[in-house]
């Protein structure tokens, strides 16, 4: 189940979702069409990266502690850190990209078009997140850390102890 919401939650899907939804509603059909990871997908060591970090993202209330106990954890819930949850999301982000077979450069374009293509590139994928960054830190936040958590993740070998 921590997969399966981890891979629904990445960014990679929801640039899928936003290519393939016509309008507002996401119909089951389009449901359908999404391209999540088959379970057989999830080995040991996968699931060994992802699981803590979904624990973390969504272990916040008492109220979830029965998800936290099927997922091993018996503590209490985890303090709301918003640094520490983006950085877990960007760790997150970037195995993602890599699971569905990304490149860095692919990555980046989701992120944000004009990083690969120009600033005049007429196409933003996630404007609103990026402008609310922007006003809130001053920076895209969320494309430096996730392409940082990629380089990091490539540089350390994390990638090829996965299997990626």
């Amino acid at each position: 189940m921590s997969a399966l919401l981890a891979n629904l939650d990445s960014l990679v899907l929801d640039y899928c979702a936003r290519q393939i939804v016509g309008g507002t509603h996401l119909t089951f059909g389009y449901v359908q069409q999404l391209p999540v990871l088959t379970p057989d997908f999830y080995t040991e060591p996968r699931l060994a990266f992802i699981t803590p970090k979904v624990l973390e993202l969504t272990y916040t209330s008492h109220s979830l502690a029965p998800f936290a106990r099927d997922l091993g954890h018996d503590g209490p819930p985890f303090a709301w850190d918003e640094d520490r949850r983006a950085h877990l999301r960007a760790d997150l982000d970037a195995f993602y990209a890599r699971a569905y077979g990304l490149t860095r450069d692919e990555l980046r374009y989701i992120l944000d078009p004009a990083d690969v293509k120009g600033p005049d590139y007429p196409s933003e994928t996630f404007r609103v997140l990026k402008e609310k960054e922007i006003r809130h830190h001053g920076e895209y936040r969320t494309r430096r850390l996730v392409l940082a958590a990629w380089d990091r993740m490539e540089a350390n070998g994390e990638f090829a102890a996965m299997g990626m």
